[in-house]
């Protein structure tokens, strides 16, 4: 199964039905005995040993601290209803922002849950694995004024935030520009990639703007994710390159849709006159892409 732009996921069918088919069942249970609560650490390891058949993060128990620690409520593991069942809730913020582990179901054996954070429409990639997320986290926090910062996340961070990161770096690195320093020095993330894109636009520098959105859909950088295409296909069409805009929403076509990282904002005509007329093309014309249609479509969608 190919998923990610060619990155082959060595796992059999069976096995993927096996993992959803027992988060699902174990949903039920877990959220009726596992509320929220501040000391459900060892309920999320042993879940996602258990439920979800997986290696737990090292630094996990740390995240969650950290999570914690910047006022965010831990969630039940459990507590999964309204969610896409690969999710594996942490933590929710004031504004109800929910930060959970991706288990994907045929993921290669190395690769580690991303972290990410789940939307009512589907998934947002937060960072490629915990260790980069608490990573960033650190690095942001240090990067805050002095007086702004308590120290308490770093705190609650412990060894693992030691390990990571060295209070004071940022200053030392003397780089001004906190994107730049987390690309170098910490890792890739979407939303960096994406500000650093829209910061090309605003100095009028196109070229480095469509370079930097190529770049970002990149396989190995966020393999299964299809919001890095759908990102290059609106900055291609906001420079007029609609053929290449389509090649990147085909490629966004074949992830997962929850994956696009942006609301369904479909005009309920749109999807009528699209079907209809799909529907009669390819009935009258069956030899034709039925893919074509789609991209046709997203094209429309995307360009308002």
């Amino acid at each position: 199964m190919k998923i990610g732009g060619g990155v082959v996921y060595e796992c059999s069918r069976a096995t993927a039905l096996r993992t959803l088919f027992l988060f699902r069942r174990s949903t039920a249970s877990s959220s009726r005995s596992v509320r929220s609560s501040s000391s459900s650490f060892p309920d999320h390891i042993s879940f996602i040993k258990d439920v979800a058949a997986a290696q737990p993060p090292q630094h996990l128990s740390h995240l969650l601290k950290l999570l914690k620690a910047r006022g965010e409520s831990i969630i039940s593991p459990g507590a999964k209803q309204g969610l896409i069942p690969l999710a594996i809730p942490l933590a929710k913020s004031s504004s109800d922002a929910l930060t959970a582990l991706l288990r994907w179901p045929t993921a290669p054996p190395r690769m580690e849950m991303p972290v990410v954070e789940v939307w009512k429409h589907g998934v947002r990639l937060l960072a490629k694995n915990v260790d980069q997320f608490i990573h960033r986290i650190l690095v942001e926090e240090d990067a805050k004024n002095l007086l702004e910062s308590s120290g308490m996340l770093f705190h609650a961070a412990a060894e693992a935030g030691e390990k990571l990161y060295k209070k004071g770096n940022f200053a030392k690195s003397q780089i001004s520009d906190i994107d730049v320093y987390l690309l170098r020095k910490v890792g890739l993330f979407p939303d960096v990639l994406e500000r650093k894109v829209m910061q090309h636009f605003a100095k009028g520098d196109h070229v480095s703007a469509l370079v930097t959105g190529e770049f970002y859909t990149k396989k190995e950088h966020f393999p299964g994710f299809a919001r890095p295409f759908v990102f290059n296909a609106e900055i291609l069409l906001k420079v007029g390159r609609n053929l290449e805009a389509k090649d990147a929403a085909r490629g966004a076509l074949k992830l997962p849709w929850w994956t696009l990282g942006c609301k369904y904002q479909v005009q309920y005509h749109w999807m009528i006159i699209f079907f209809h007329i799909s529907f009669s093309l390819f009935f009258f014309f069956p030899f034709l892409p039925f893919s074509s249609f789609i991209i046709y479509y997203l094209s429309v969608v995307l360009n308002g």
